[in-house]
């Protein structure tokens, strides 16, 4: 289910979140693998890979030799010389070769790569595609060998294409290809006559597809990071192989396959859920000899079951972008495959984020849609916010009062806390007033931190010196690689991480806290914090890194304005002071732990006297 799936960079990003917040919490506190599917035998890897040697008609001692290895079959091992056909609508440019009915190309013709050549997801023999069976006799063939008769028609105002390998004209097996004219999708059907009687139906035939996810952004790290096989299962519940490395499982009553690579996704959907498959998926990246060129290698292996003998499945293929709106018009459930985070974090975003963003960059250039959005969400959180300030101000007030306190009764912790305790409820002031309000924020947080990477609309579209919101924004090639920074330097998280460092240090001003027993320094924390979102985010999307920037800036615009227009400190403090003049009697939670600290205390003075 999608509650397995474990992203080792969105948790750093989750940690580096959490440390802001508890650094938020702080100020307010009161006194404290499984291997690959094994490929068929002599299969060569994609770089070693040479166009098979074709077998003509008039070699008599070859076509001899076939009929000795497959009888009946040899004309379906046969060159029949055909060339590669295409099909083509106002999205997608497909060819299909005649030699095994394999996709050869699949181009989608609004989109180009990160070098602006033409956005292929299939193509140069990275695609593989069989089907495997056994004849009555022991024969046990695939498809990839033969070479099937094409045929262009059309079919409901659908380009379609055939591929038969016959043996007599009512005895074949047939592939169709079938294109709608504006949409990704791409029929695809199995079907073959008259072979039952040559066929071993005992056991299924295995249909197996792998695909080398070709690399299509600058950062092939990055894109890597949200590049995986994601599968659909029973009733909307899905499931992903791991990130990294590699990975494989077997699962049941799959409802569709998902390739992701990252804004683009080959994925195939059956007519009907699939009672059992394996899904593998491999790390092409850390290849020194592929990591300019693959990111993933993904595979799936599906049994055929055959009817009345004879093979009938129909599947689709999508080929298209990742965006949400677009899956989503399928009514397939497509669009779960998106990491849009998980409970409340995906509800923010399918609900709030998405709809709020893609009306604003409808009429808005998408850098200034960032910053609209930003605006619209700290507004929304200005009273959250707003509580957070006044307590702490609350807490500066009496901090003095509570240093007095831990220095009279330092040696009686039990009796520190009663009287500190007994400080907020006569002042009025609650220490948990200033960490529910941060707590309350980090749903937003995160659910923005898994928005932005995942955003198709920002793909290739710029603002200020950031050619493109869904990358990094590099301002300087260094020529060299950083360990955990990279090989360039990116300016929105260096000024993100500037106005971070000046919010943790307003933040901690309002706070002169000493440091505590067992407590970490915090201002190795302030500081910490900035430099780690200055490493973590410079391969990230520059419109998550400015979505950051404009937030904190945001934040410290607000609280000046409030601290200097909207809050009196002399008009606390006169509360707080009104507040400790009226006798309050303790109740509900407050009392009962004052009342169970005594006992202790008591117990533990008992102990001591024996």
């Amino acid at each position: 289910m999608e509650e397995k799936r474990f992203d080792p960079y969105q948790f750093i990003g989750f940690v580096l979140i959490a440390m802001i917040l508890t650094w938020m919490l702080y100020v307010n506190r009161p006194e404290e693998g499984a291997s690959p599917v094994e490929q068929p035998e002599n299969t060569e890897t994609l770089s070693e890979q040479k166009p098979p040697t074709p077998i003509r008609m008039n070699d008599s001692l070859q076509k001899v030799n076939l009929q000795n290895a497959f009888g009946i079959f040899s004309n379906w091992m046969t060159d029949q010389g055909a060339a590669s056909q295409t099909l083509e609508n106002k999205k997608l440019l497909i060819e299909v070769s005649p030699k095994g009915g394999q996709l050869t190309l699949v181009r989608l013709k609004d989109y180009s790569d990160y070098l602006d050549q033409p956005l292929d997801l299939i193509k140069e023999e990275n695609n593989t595609f069989n089907i495997q069976f056994t004849t009555k006799d022991g024969r046990r063939l695939n498809t990839k060998d033969f070479y099937f008769s094409p045929q262009l028609s059309s079919e409901n105002g659908k380009p379609k294409l055939s591929l038969k390998a016959t043996i007599a004209p009512s005895q074949y097996l047939e592939f169709i290809y079938a294109i709608d004219t504006d949409n990704f999708l791409v029929d695809f059907s199995i079907q073959s006559s008259g072979i039952a009687s040559l066929l071993d139906t005992r056991e299924a035939a295995i249909m197996s597809w792998q695909t080398s996810a070709y690399r299509n952004s600058k950062s092939i790290d990055y894109e890597g990071r949200y590049t995986e096989l994601t599968y659909g299962y029973e009733e909307d519940k899905i499931d992903y192989l791991s990130l990294s490395g590699s990975d494989e499982e077997s699962t049941e009553d799959v409802r569709w396959i998902s390739f992701r690579q990252h804004f683009f996704s080959a994925i195939l959907i059956p007519e009907k859920p699939i009672n059992k498959l394996t899904v593998t998926s491999e790390n092409l990246a850390d290849d020194e000899s592929l990591n300019e060129v693959f990111t993933k290698k993904f595979g799936v292996e599906i049994p055929i079951s055959y009817q009345s003998g004879e093979f009938d499945s129909h599947f689709e293929y999508y080929f298209g972008i990742t965006d949400y709106q677009t899956l989503k018009s399928y009514d397939r459930d497509l669009e779960s495959s998106i990491p849009l985070g998980w409970g409340i974090f995906g509800w923010l975003n399918r609900f709030i984020f998405l709809p709020l963003f893609g009306f604003l960059s409808s009429f808005l250039p998408h850098g200034i849609a960032i910053i609209v959005m930003t605006l619209i969400v700290r507004l929304a959180m200005s009273p959250v916010t707003y509580k957070s300030y006044v307590s702490q101000i609350k807490m500066k007030v009496l901090r003095p009062e509570i240093e007095e306190l831990n220095q009279k009764y330092k040696d009686n912790a039990v009796k520190r806390q009663q009287e500190t305790m007994s400080l907020y409820n006569r002042a009025g002031a609650n220490p948990m007033a200033g960490c529910i309000p941060a707590l309350l924020q980090l749903p937003v947080f995160y659910a923005l931190f898994t928005f932005f990477p995942v955003a198709f609309e920002l793909r290739k579209k710029s603002f200020l010196w950031a050619d493109d919101l869904s990358s990094y924004d590099s301002i300087l090639e260094l020529g060299f690689n950083i360990p955990f920074y990279g090989d360039h330097v990116s300016l929105f998280p260096i000024l993100a991480s500037i106005a971070i460092f000046f919010y943790t240090q307003m933040t901690a001003g309002q706070q002169s806290m000493p440091q505590q027993p067992g407590m970490p320094n915090m201002k190795i924390v302030m500081y910490l914090m900035p430099l780690m979102m200055l490493f973590f985010f410079n391969n990230y999307a520059s419109g998550l890194s400015l979505y950051y920037f404009v937030s904190n800036l945001l934040t410290i615009i607000l609280m000046l304005v409030i601290k200097n227009y909207i809050i009196d400190d002399q008009k606390i403090h006169a509360k707080i002071e009104e507040n400790k003049k009226k006798p309050k009697k303790a109740g509900g939670f407050s009392a009962r732990l004052q009342k169970a600290m005594e006992e202790a205390e008591k117990q533990k003075n008992a102990r001591s006297k024996k």
